[in-house]
């Protein structure tokens, strides 16, 4: 019997070491079975981590969970050995979400890790001991703690191993009873007792959510849209206190465009008509909007022309931008408290405002688009309009418009996808010069702004695609220009933020984008509100010997597989309550050491 048992301690020893080289190579696209009813999961550093709120490390770690093909199955297998330490009492969850195992299993997991770490265990044979990743195991909270969370983290003296640390996390809730929340002196008191130590540090966190908590009318953005503040401090006097003012404060901010509420909403619809014909570019097929004016594109473009005509008087080869007849968008929709914020630009030039008329009226037909095209092109050639345009403009009706000044225009043809180009290159310049304009004044520093976003060299897909980031960010600036009344300190950094991730990264309307922030900014937003998150770390010991208590209560369930069906753990009540009485789970995460020298 000991034999067998050294063997397949041995075996399991090496199958944690097979994963964790396997892992060094690249990340492994589907779980490794361990002993046929557990998956071994391996999570590096740089991705989310399922147990971030409780552990602060780093590395790379090992998931492991009960596997999905054995949920069923194993069943009579587990009974054949032991009843008591397999029988999970986890009623079936979603197939694409984790599987707990049994508390019971999960300690036994955990021992065969410790082992295969233990210096002492020779008869293992392995040549070189090597430090394996921490180790957390998802459990059931089948046992009287509720555990949900078990985990081990060797202690490393430079190459050596020279102990574990241990890890329990628990959950009870929701419930709105305060008489259930911990005393802090109590949790303090507890700490001392078990770690043997006679100083305790404490510190705090808090995590409030500030779009309900601001709650400004016809502005506020909801849906798939967040802003949090994470606030920390250290020395906690009591739980639940509101943090300080010195505290250190980072705002977590998560906006999806398209809101009719937003300030923007009316810029967000031009950048959709712009995106459908960049789309109808690429395919081949436009998809044209219903018309909204009795009076169609080809009238309204006539009538611009018409006047532009009248006023030719006016104009002069080098076309004075100061004497030219503005056509404004209409702006009418967009609420007069934002002008401010964000306001029509008074410089546009022929091309822009014909892309407002356009828009506007939405041209509805490609049939429409070429006579437009054709009644311009035929006014520029007979010399009945010399329109003025802004240098740097690389659309081909800047450049017909260009050398209609010479009086010699290159011949265009009006078919295949020409007309829907010529429209889909002024938009894109029209769009461009209105996003930049509003950060340059918002962040003042025009250095941003000369090559990634506003490059003509990549093609119109991608161009619109970098107008479509402009857009976001936008959405970004002035939400929290209304909601907080940001100024020019504020939205420098969180500008810089936001351009560096969109330089690298393709548009992500669900990234998170931080802010760090004085706490004071906000303040008005959460001093009276309940936390969605608070918790308090209570540490003692320094470096290897250190160890940690963590006491919070969360409106959300605080590990993603926890169930209603599960043995009591969670109740059937509202986790957001309404009112004071707000529900809330209270987990505890403490850890303990083992030292092998």
């Amino acid at each position: 019997v000991r034999d067998a048992e050294g063997k397949k301690l041995y075996l399991n020893a090496f199958l944690f070491f097979r994963v964790y080289e396997e892992g060094k190579e690249s990340i492994p696209e589907n779980p490794y079975l361990f002993e046929t009813d557990v998956e071994i999961c391996l999570i590096h550093g740089g991705y989310k981590s399922p147990i971030e709120r409780f552990w602060n490390g780093n590395d790379t770690i090992y998931v492991l969970q009960k596997a999905k093909h054995n949920e069923e199955s194993d069943s009579m297998e587990e009974s054949k050995t032991d009843d008591a330490l397999y029988a999970s009492e986890l009623s079936p969850t979603e197939s694409s979400g984790p599987v707990t195992l049994p508390v019971g299993r999960a300690k036994q997991l955990i021992s065969l890790y410790t082992m295969a770490q233990n210096p002492h265990m020779t008869h293992l044979k392995i040549s070189e001991l090597v430090a394996l990743p921490p180790l957390w195991i998802r459990c059931d909270g089948s046992d009287p703690e509720r555990t949900c969370w078990l985990g081990a983290e060797p202690l490393k003296a430079g190459n050596k191993i020279t102990g574990i640390n241990f890890y329990m996390v628990t959950c009870d809730g929701p419930t709105a009873d305060k008489t259930c929340f911990a005393n802090l002196e109590e949790l303090k008191m507890a700490h001392k007792m078990k770690h043997h130590s006679s100083v305790v540090m404490t510190k705090g966190f808090a995590q409030y959510e500030l779009i309900r908590a601001a709650a400004i009318e016809d502005t506020t953005v909801e849906s798939g849209s967040n802003i949090y503040v994470d606030i920390s401090w250290n020395t906690v006097d009591k739980i639940l206190e509101t943090p300080p003012l010195i505290s250190a404060a980072t705002l977590n901010i998560t906006l999806e465009s398209g809101d009719p509420r937003s300030p923007v909403y009316q810029l967000y619809k031009e950048l959709q008509f712009l995106l459908a014909l960049a789309e109808g570019l690429k395919t081949g097929v436009t998809e044209w909007p219903e018309p909204l004016e009795s009076e169609s594109t080809v009238e309204l473009v006539q009538e611009f022309l018409t006047d532009l005509k009248r006023k030719l008087d006016g104009y002069s080869v080098s076309g004075n931008k100061n004497n030219l007849e503005k056509i404004k968008c209409d702006t009418a929709a967009v609420d007069s408290s934002i002008k401010s914020i964000f306001s029509e630009r008074e410089d546009l030039d022929f091309a822009e405002q014909l892309w407002c008329k356009m828009r506007s009226e939405c041209v509805s037909s490609y049939q429409e688009l070429v006579e437009c095209f054709t009644l311009i092109i035929k006014s520029l050639e007979h010399g009945e309009i010399q329109p003025w345009i802004h240098q740097g403009s690389s659309s081909l009706l800047s450049k017909l418009i260009q050398q209609s000044y010479h009086g010699k225009m290159e011949a265009v043809s009006l078919s295949g996808i020409t007309p829907i180009q010529m429209l889909l290159e002024i938009g894109l310049d029209k769009m461009k010069k209105d996003y930049v304009s509003f950060f340059i004044v918002k962040s003042q520093d025009y250095l941003l702004f000369q090559d990634y976003f506003i490059s003509t060299t990549v093609d119109l897909q991608e161009q619109a695609h970098r107008v479509q980031k402009l857009h976001h960010m936008l959405e970004i600036m002035v939400n929290c220009t209304v909601l907080f009344q940001f100024k020019h300190e504020n939205l420098f950094p969180l500008t810089q933020i936001c351009m560096k991730y969109y330089k690298e990264n393709p548009l992500n309307e669900k990234h998170v984008f931080q802010l760090p922030i004085r706490p004071a900014l906000v303040k008005k937003f959460y001093q009276n509100d309940h936390p969605e998150i608070w918790k308090v770390d209570i540490s003692s010991g320094h470096g290897l010997k250190e160890v940690k208590t963590t006491w919070q209560v969360s409106t959300s369930p605080p590990v993603e597989h926890m169930t209603s069906n599960n043995t009591g753990l969670l109740s059937d009540s509202t986790v957001n309550g309404s009112g004071e009485e707000r529900m809330y789970f209270i987990t505890v995460a403490q850890c303990s050491q083992v030292h092998f020298t």
